[in-house]
């Protein structure tokens, strides 16, 4: 309700007249027409302006919303623009309000969010589960290649520290026990992120098979054809992703390791040309620099936003790791590494500044 202009009477009252009109519903024996009033949500649009009706401008009249459940608009919604007039009706024969008026009721369907509909409807084709934008959103966020962390909750501290570490690299990761939103049913908000990761990262610890449901995580992401690494941690890769050569490392440098075979992902170049973009420091720079020898490809477009990640980032320019206008031996900085993707040859316009490529 509005709190500017004139000081209304009806809109201020108007939950005493609805309760008045679920009892004069009840006594009619209007249960349908009880039922919208007691379940609605109450929203009042004062001095609501309506050209269809004839009263005189000393009389001022408002709009009434009336937000119910959607249980109750779906068997309603055929019948609601009489239901709406009727109700209208009803409040102003039963209101004593002088020079006020109810002038319309709208009746509208309250919003929930149900991720499930389509396996609901029985209609959802096999394998072609759908990950509304919204959900892909408060599970990944914005932005960064999708990483799901397969785990077992014993060792959820040393996770929740390599999805940070990770996070350094534009990669986005979904820790279980961290990313599920209370409100959420969490089997679903799990199978919506392994709908819709990029990665599977199966952190192998000695108890890893003895969970209900690592196994099964793996499964989902070999049948999607989703990329799997295997990190042993204590146990050696078995069923479905016995066939894959493990990574062999400790929680001190799992987020190094894993981000080199990451960089073999096209999607991962894309995070990590950002990560670049928006590298803070010299030092960062430097650690970045480490995964440039595991990238083996570049699009043309990576390839310029690298070169402009590189141009316009101090920290990166000037950095040892990226090279920093000292000569090649000094290590196998940014120019090294674009001749070696692409073929072409850059060069600095001066030591540590801009890179071009050459004439």
């Amino acid at each position: 309700m509005s709190t500017n202009g004139p000081n209304f009477e009806l809109p201020r009252n108007i939950d005493h007249y609805l309760s008045a009109l679920s009892k004069l519903y009840a006594n009619d024996g209007a249960l349908k027409l009880q039922e919208i009033i007691v379940n609605s949500q109450i929203r009042v649009h004062e001095d609501w302006t309506d050209s269809t009706e004839s009263w005189s401008n000393s009389n001022f009249g408002h709009a009434l919303y009336l937000i119910i459940p959607e249980s109750i608009y779906l068997r309603v919604v055929k019948d609601k623009d009489n239901i709406q007039d009727q109700i209208r009706s009803d409040i102003n024969t039963l209101h004593n309000v002088k020079n006020e008026y109810v002038a319309a009721v709208f009746i509208e369907m309250k919003v929930t969010e149900d991720q499930e509909w389509r396996k609901k409807s029985g209609m959802l084709l096999r394998g072609k589960r759908v990950v509304v934008p919204e959900a892909v959103t408060r599970i990944w966020g914005q932005a960064g290649y999708k990483v799901f962390l397969s785990h077992k909750s014993e060792v959820k501290k040393e996770v929740a520290t390599l999805r940070e570490e990770l996070q350094f690299y534009g990669i986005s990761c979904f820790v279980a026990h961290e990313n599920i939103h209370p409100t959420k049913e969490w089997q679903s908000e799990i199978e919506n992120a392994l709908d819709s990761m990029d990665t599977l990262v199966a952190l192998l610890t000695e108890d890893f098979h003895d969970s209900l449901w690592t196994d099964q995580e793996v499964g989902f992401a070999f049948g999607r054809g989703v990329p799997i690494i295997p990190v042993k941690m204590g146990k050696d890769p078995y069923g479905f992703i016995g066939k894959f050569q493990a990574l062999s490392c400790t929680w001190t440098n799992a987020a190094n390791e894993i981000v080199k075979l990451l960089a073999k992902q096209e999607g991962m170049v894309d995070s990590f040309v950002e990560a670049v973009k928006d590298c803070a420091n010299f030092d960062n720079a430097n650690t970045l620099a480490q995964i440039l020898p595991a990238i083996n490809k570049l699009s043309p477009q990576q390839e310029k936003a690298l070169v402009d990640a590189f141009n316009t980032n101090g920290q990166v320019s000037s950095s040892f790791g990226f090279n920093g206008g000292k000569p090649l031996h000094f290590g196998n900085g940014l120019l090294h590494h674009l001749k070696r993707l692409t073929g072409r040859n850059y060069i600095y316009s001066e030591p540590g500044s801009e890179i071009s490529l050459a004439q």
